[in-house]
């Protein structure tokens, strides 16, 4: 019986035993899923690729369903541009998992050996976490991506969507268990949630009777605030991303415009979007007015302290909140700030322990700024916008992490590995 026919037949009221079931195949389907050689990982993964291809009708079918009820319930543009699916996004979802299918195998390797006096070689091998559940909101496409990762690093993802993209994502997640299914890797590997009930969620926090290893949520601050402050289970995660971008007085202008522009408006709803503007006080006489100015012609809204609103009577008042507001808009806050100490006194004060970065030539500076800021990314003269697992190199991202434990930064399959010790002896007992 499939987790979608229990749910049928026992109604929403049975949303236990849906979930439990759940847990119970990931759990086997991971123990099979770290045992399987990285050549059959990449032709499963390949093959859930050509299978979304082939499926592309019946996800796009889907996905007009959730874009008909998206817009009755009148959900803004930005969640609608989210969840809508096109032949090319579709493209790009396969693409997309076959990129990490080409990925160099994060299972297996030896991080670590050495051999101790008494004769016994100990070596650090990487293994896979587990069962991973994802917790997303409105994008289909992390549907493919994290099912995807999960995968290569031999684990099996427990995915519960949105309510809005639920049709959407049951589509790609059953496109992706015919091609696992169909080069002898267990459909159950990727598994979706089949009911909007949020009583579900609670059931994932709770770790499935101990079959959930890991939580990684993707999705607003409501619902990352909810699972890392319910999750029974390690959560990989940020709740905000108050990044900053400082000018430092020894900043070229030309390259601080240019960063400040990218880091602020290329994408303003993404995490790694600067929020703050800290200006060095020792270059604000030349660097400020120009880059305040390059903003609000770029549409940015700007909230300026004093210093900053005397430069441009377009600039309105900052508040003390919002040097700790993640805007995900076209606003910005802008301070000019005493020096190297003070700004990263600054972040300390106000940032997310996201991204943040320092435009500046003294290297010096740089180094300081590198060391002593605490956040999960930090930038030397470069966008905050690459805070992002596809730029990283990591082929994708199930998330950013921005806890000290195991994984920080951009999540990709090596952060979806653990690892055990192998201890080799010939003979040795312990006196």
């Amino acid at each position: 019986m499939s987790v979608l026919t229990l749910k049928v037949r026992a109604g929403a009221d049975d949303v236990d035993a849906i979930m439990r079931e759940i847990g119970r195949k990931a759990r086997a389907a991971a123990r099979r899923m770290a045992l399987v050689p990285a050549q059959q990982k990449d032709t499963g993964l390949r093959a859930a690729a050509a299978a979304i291809r082939a499926s592309a009708p019946a996800i796009l079918e889907a996905n007009r369903a959730d874009m008909a009820d998206a817009r009755a319930k009148n959900l803004p543009a930005a969640t609608l541009d989210r969840l809508e699916l096109t032949d090319a996004r579709v493209e790009a979802i396969a693409e997309a998992v076959e990129a990490i299918a080409g990925l160099p195998d994060p299972v297996g390797r030896q991080l670590a050996a050495f051999e101790r006096p008494n004769g016994l070689a100990i070596e650090r091998i990487s293994t896979p976490l587990g069962v991973v559940g994802v917790i997303f909101e409105s994008r289909p496409n992390v549907t493919a991506d994290a099912g995807a990762l999960c995968l290569k690093a031999g684990n099996a993802a427990v995915l519960r969507a949105g309510s809005e993209s639920l049709r959407s994502a049951a589509a790609i997640a059953a496109a992706m268990a015919e091609g696992l299914a169909s080069e002898g890797l267990p459909a159950e590997a990727i598994q979706l949630v089949p009911t909007r009930d949020r009583a579900a969620v609670g059931a994932m926090l709770a770790g499935l009777d101990g079959c959930i290893d890991v939580i990684v949520p993707r999705g607003g601050k409501s619902l990352v605030g909810r699972v890392q402050t319910e999750a029974k289970v390690p959560v990989f995660a940020h709740l905000e991303g108050i990044c900053h971008v400082f000018v430092h007085a020894q900043a070229d202008l030309a390259m601080a415009r240019t960063i400040v522009r990218n880091s602020k408006m290329r994408r303003t709803g993404i995490c790694g979007s600067a929020e703050t503007l800290l200006i060095d006080r020792a270059c604000a006489a030349t660097h400020l007015a120009p880059l305040v100015r390059d903003l609000l012609e770029a549409g940015c809204a700007v909230r300026g302290d004093e210093a900053t609103r005397a430069v441009d009577p377009r600039v309105t008042p900052a508040s003390e909140a919002d040097w700790r507001t993640e805007y995900l808009d076209a606003i910005i806050a802008v301070r000019v700030v005493d020096g190297l100490d003070a700004a990263i006194d600054h972040i300390e004060t106000f940032g997310s322990h996201h991204t943040d970065a320092i435009v500046t030539d003294d290297a010096a500076a740089a180094e300081r700024f590198l060391g002593e800021v605490d956040s999960a990314i930090v930038v030397h003269n470069a966008s905050t916008q690459f805070a992002d697992g596809g730029e990283f190199g990591f082929g994708a991202e199930i998330g950013i992490a921005t806890g000290r434990m195991h994984a920080r930064g951009p999540v990709g399959v090596e952060q979806l590995t653990t690892f055990k010790y192998r201890v080799h002896g010939s003979g040795q007992t312990r006196p």
